[in-house]
C-alpha cells in the first residue's frame, strides 16, 4: 500500500517567489549592475517623506490626527517614488546585460515599448555575415527603422529598408534611427524614449493601418543569433 501511494504521488512544482521576494530580487540585481540605484531610491523615499513632516507641522495646528495623516501621506508617497525609480533603474539594468548582442534592438521592441507604439522583435533586414539587422516599429510618430551595428555598416541597409517604405506609404513620415555607442547613435536604453518623443502624425487607426500593409507585404525573417527577446523581461522580479 506504502509502495502504492509514493508511486501515485506526483512531485509538486517548485512555489513562486511572492511579490516582496520578487522586488528584493530586482532590487538585488540593479544594485548589482547600478550601485547609484539605492541611493536615488533612498532620497526619492525620504524626500516626500520630509514634505510630509513640514506640512504637518505647519498645517496641523498642533491637531495628532492631523500630523499623522500627513506623515502617513509622505510615506506612501515615498514608497511611490522609490519603486518608480527602482523599476526603471531596474529596466536599464536589464538592458544593460544585453547591450550589443544581436537581438537587443528585437527584444527592446518586444517588451519595452509604450503607448502606441507598435514593434516586433523580428527583424525586416539582416546582414548574415555580420548580424547587422534592421528592425521597424510603428506609431503615432510614423514608421521608425532602427539599426543594430556599427553606423558605417547599417546606414546603406537603413536606406534602402526607408525606400522601400516609402515607395509603399509616400505619406507616412519615416523616422531612421541607430542603435550604439557612437556619436549620433541612440543607446539602447533610450530606444522607447526616443520613439516616444517623435513628433506625433498619425491617429490610432491610421497606426493600425500601417502596421497591416507593413506586414502584408513583408515576410518574417529569422532573427540573429544572440538574445532571445522572448526571455527579455526587464519587468520580471526574477532576472538575474
Amino acid at each position: 500500500m506504502a509502495r502504492t501511494k509514493d508511486a501515485g504521488s506526483a512531485p509538486k512544482p517548485p512555489k513562486e517567489p511572492g511579490r516582496m521576494k520578487q522586488m528584493w530580487q530586482v532590487f538585488q540585481m540593479t544594485r548589482r549592475y547600478d550601485s547609484s540605484a539605492q541611493w536615488l531610491m533612498l532620497l526619492g523615499f525620504l524626500a516626500p517623506v520630509a514634505v510630509g513632516l513640514g506640512l504637518a507641522l505647519w498645517l496641523s495646528g498642533g491637531n495628532g490626527f492631523t500630523i499623522a495623516l500627513w506623515i502617513i501621506a509622505g510615506v506612501l508617497a515615498g514608497l511611490l517614488i522609490a519603486l518608480v525609480i527602482l523599476g526603471r533603474r531596474a529596466e536599464r539594468a536589464a538592458y544593460s546585460q544585453i547591450d550589443g548582442q544581436p537581438g537587443a534592438v528585437g527584444a527592446v521592441l518586444r517588451s519595452g515599448l509604450r503607448g502606441s507604439w507598435v514593434g516586433n522583435e523580428m527583424p525586416v533586414a539582416v546582414n548574415g555575415k555580420t548580424q547587422d539587422a534592421v528592425y521597424r516599429a510603428v506609431g503615432r510618430g510614423g514608421v521608425a527603422l532602427i539599426s543594430e551595428g556599427p553606423r558605417s555598416r547599417t546606414e546603406r541597409m537603413l536606406a534602402d529598408e526607408k525606400r522601400k517604405v516609402e515607395r509603399v506609404l509616400p505619406n507616412v513620415p519615416v523616422t531612421t534611427l541607430s542603435v550604439g555607442h557612437e556619436e549620433g547613435s541612440v543607446e539602447l536604453h533610450r530606444l522607447a524614449a526616443t520613439l516616444r518623443k517623435t513628433k506625433r502624425s498619425l491617429t490610432k487607426p491610421e497606426v493600425l493601418a500601417v502596421t497591416n500593409r507593413l506586414n502584408s507585404l513583408q515576410a518574417p525573417l529569422p532573427i540573429p543569433k544572440g538574445v532571445d527577446p522572448m526571455r527579455v523581461r526587464p519587468q520580471r522580479g526574477r532576472m538575474r
